[in-house]
């Protein structure tokens, strides 16, 4: 190593630290983001296919998204009513 090997402009790895911080910020994105704002629609329209066949509640519907590892598991729980 030489006196001038000191004075010699070293590699950056921008393009590594640009990617860490990439991550980092889609993480957060995810995080914050609790439910797909896709939702409400999509209990819509299960709910107006669910009256053409059973008179049910708006309430008796319900859609939830979770995360389990890398994949999202859409739940769907209908509360249909007695039969008399």
């Amino acid at each position: 190593m030489g006196l001038f090997d000191l004075f010699k402009s070293r590699p950056k790895n921008t393009a590594k630290t640009a990617k860490e911080r990439l991550l980092i910020i889609v993480a957060q994105e995810r995080g914050a983001h609790s439910a797909p704002d896709y939702l409400p629609l999509l209990k819509r329209e299960l709910l107006e296919v669910i009256r053409k066949y059973v008179n049910v509640d708006p309430d008796a519907v319900m859609v939830n998204v979770q995360r389990e590892g890398d994949q999202e598991v859409l739940e769907l729980s209908v509360t249909l009513p007695d039969k008399d």
